[in-house]
């Protein structure tokens, strides 16, 4: 049994940062790769950056250039550093595993941008 609990979360003005946390306990094979997600109010959840074992990253085009994923796989730990972010980035953001989120959702934790 997988538990993922993300923090780090909040409120920020249009154009500043945030980072996100992600920690997993229980069984998690190190060849597991992790993907950050987010929802936003009304629509479904999405995939907007993953990482795997050997460190290799993809970006959704919305966030790419912007925010950067890293994971401490000894932490068992994946982080979501968000920078210029915007309004429309406004969602709960949560993790998973990657490409497969078999995990159980966690409770994510919300970020509002907004002035």
């Amino acid at each position: 049994q997988v538990q993922l609990v993300e923090s780090g979360g909040g409120l920020v003005q249009p154009g500043g940062s945030l980072r996100l946390s992600c920690v997993a306990s229980g069984s998690i094979f190190s060849a597991t790769g992790r993907g950050w997600y987010r929802q936003a109010p009304g629509k479904q959840r999405e995939l907007i950056a993953s990482i795997t074992s050997s460190g290799a990253t993809m970006y959704a085009a919305s966030v790419k250039g912007r925010f950067t994923i890293s994971r401490d796989s000894a932490k068992n730990t994946v982080y979501l550093q968000m920078n210029s972010l915007k309004p429309e980035d406004t969602a709960g953001y949560y993790c998973n595993m990657y490409p497969t989120a078999w995990a159980s959702w966690g409770q994510g934790t919300q970020v509002t941008v907004s002035s």
